[in-house]
């Protein structure tokens, strides 16, 4: 059954006592824990694989829908695997792409109350259901070698700036982060140079260079390649 919003301001502002609070936050803490637990078992073994972000309202008319089945068809051909949010739209391309490919398909699905099943082109072995946001963005950003962003909403922004910061403050290493569709992203691009840097200086020059815009399948896969040839490394590693 769904909790109101009013319910769950209510619920927040509600005094409870100790053992309702140590009652309450312990069993969250085991139910954290065991989501951390899963997502290390099925994913320790994994291999290489490039986190594709997009947005989960995508159709398959779309142009973006189609852009994403074949970055993730490519990057397979590559010896990469695919992990994806594996929910339907862009998500769902990219797992299709994988499929297709027979490269491995992963998905992090969350549980909401509306909008996001997974989708049926995941690996059996390689679907995990997380109750907590929080754990399912610790998952994509520790076994990603590479994040590629299609466009999408506040969720897509979300993962996308969660793994520029992790990379900008030394916590992750400096992995590619490729914003797919130039004309999408360009205004965001516009006000973090104009406004965040040059106006309020809020970032640094350098902050702008990790990450790069691309609209080709092959060009961003070639980056994915290039970026790793610098370290003599293939997908094998």
């Amino acid at each position: 059954m769904s909790v109101s919003n009013e319910d769950k301001i209510k619920r927040a502002f509600k005094q409870k006592d100790w053992n309702e609070i140590k009652t309450s936050d312990s069993w969250k803490v085991f139910k954290i824990l065991s989501e951390f637990v899963e997502g290390f078992e099925k994913l320790a073994r994994i291999g290489p694989c490039v986190s594709i972000f997009g947005s989960a309202r995508t159709q398959p008319d779309n142009k973006y829908f189609k852009l994403s089945k074949d970055i993730a068809y490519k990057l397979t051909q590559r010896g990469y695997g695919v992990i994806t949010g594996g929910g339907p739209g862009i998500m769902e391309a990219a797992n299709m792409g994988a499929r297709k490919g027979h490269g491995k398909s992963v998905g992090l699905n969350i549980a909401l109350p509306f909008e996001q099943g997974s989708n049926i082109f995941i690996d059996a072995d390689k679907l995990i259901t997380f109750d907590h946001f929080f754990v399912r963005k610790a998952m994509f950003m520790k076994y990603a070698q590479g994040f590629i962003v299609l466009p999408g909403g506040f969720g897509t922004l979300d993962e996308l700036f969660e793994a520029i910061t992790l990379i900008q403050t030394d916590k992750i290493g400096r992995f590619p982060i490729i914003l797919v569709g130039s004309s999408y992203w360009e205004g965001l691009i516009k006000w973090i140079r104009e406004v965040m840097l040059e106006k309020e200086n809020n970032v640094s020059h350098k902050d702008l260079d990790l990450f790069q815009i691309a609209d080709e399948a092959d060009e961003i896969v070639d980056l994915i390649d290039k970026f790793y040839s610098k370290y003599m490394l293939s997908p094998n590693f």
